[in-house]
């Protein structure tokens, strides 16, 4: 059974791995399953026995991807002195930014997911792996007595995390994505010290 679970994962992840270099190459709606799977050394009887379709197996990657970026948004935050949450929920803010130029991400993350999953799960999604992680960053900040603590949290970060992403939609759809990151995160930074505890 853990032999048969270890192949089931590989499989999974084969397929994904394949996926995500393909939609990255040239887009959701120019990939086909059977280019998907050939990549993948696969079958298409194992792609249905792990995905209900392209669109679940879009999600995968999608998911993927989010999740590394979230890993390195929240290892450059813990970079940061202890003593300064701020920092390190601005440097957090920054890797964030510039992962909005990478074309892997512009294309799977920001061009393909909303109108593959549909709007309302992308930003659902969004949520998922955002929201704690600038909630933490607001509720330390609060804690060290930097940022304001008459405001509700949650509400805070979901208008840091919806301005983010209109931040990295403008990224994408720029023919300059490294100028309009450049132009936008003075703005985003500057939301955030809007919240700095006036001493």
């Amino acid at each position: 059974m853990a032999r048969q679970a270890e192949r089931s994962e590989s499989t999974r992840a084969g397929l994904v791995a394949a996926a995500r270099e393909l939609f990255a190459e040239r887009g959701y709606a120019a990939v086909g399953t059977p280019e998907i799977v050939e990549r993948a050394g696969s079958s298409r009887g194992a792609l249905y026995h792990q995905f209900k379709d392209k669109q679940d197996l879009f999600r995968a990657v999608y998911e993927q991807v989010q999740q590394e970026i979230l890993q390195q948004v929240a290892d450059d935050m813990s970079a940061a002195p202890p003593t300064d949450p701020l920092t390190g929920l601005q440097t957090g803010l920054r890797t964030f930014l510039l992962s909005c130029v990478e074309p892997e991400r512009v294309r799977i993350a920001l061009i393909d997911a909303p109108a593959v999953l549909g709007w309302q799960e992308w930003r659902a999604l969004d949520e998922k792996y955002g929201l704690g992680l600038v909630m933490a960053g607001l509720e330390s900040g609060i804690s060290a007595g930097v940022l304001r603590g008459d405001l509700s949290t949650r509400p805070m970060a979901l208008m840091i995390l919806s301005a983010l992403g209109e931040a990295a939609l403008f990224i994408a759809s720029s023919p300059d994505p490294e100028a309009a990151r450049a132009e936008t995160e003075p703005t985003i930074l500057a939301l955030l010290d809007g919240l700095r505890l006036q001493k």
